[in-house]
């Protein structure tokens, strides 16, 4: 399920940028480095998690 939001959240960004390709680039860029911050953010929460354990 969440690949599929990441997947809409991507057209959309592609489609709002339609009309000028620099914002599209940026905008793709943009939620890859989200996405990785999250996946950065949940490695780490669950690393202090398991070591108070």
């Amino acid at each position: 399920m969440p690949i599929v939001i990441i997947l809409l959240i991507a057209a959309l960004v592609a489609t709002f940028g339609f009309w000028s390709t620099l914002q599209a680039i940026l905008g793709a860029i943009g939620v890859i480095v989200l996405l990785c911050l999250l996946a950065f953010f949940t490695v780490a929460f669950l690393a202090a998690w398991l070591m108070k354990r």
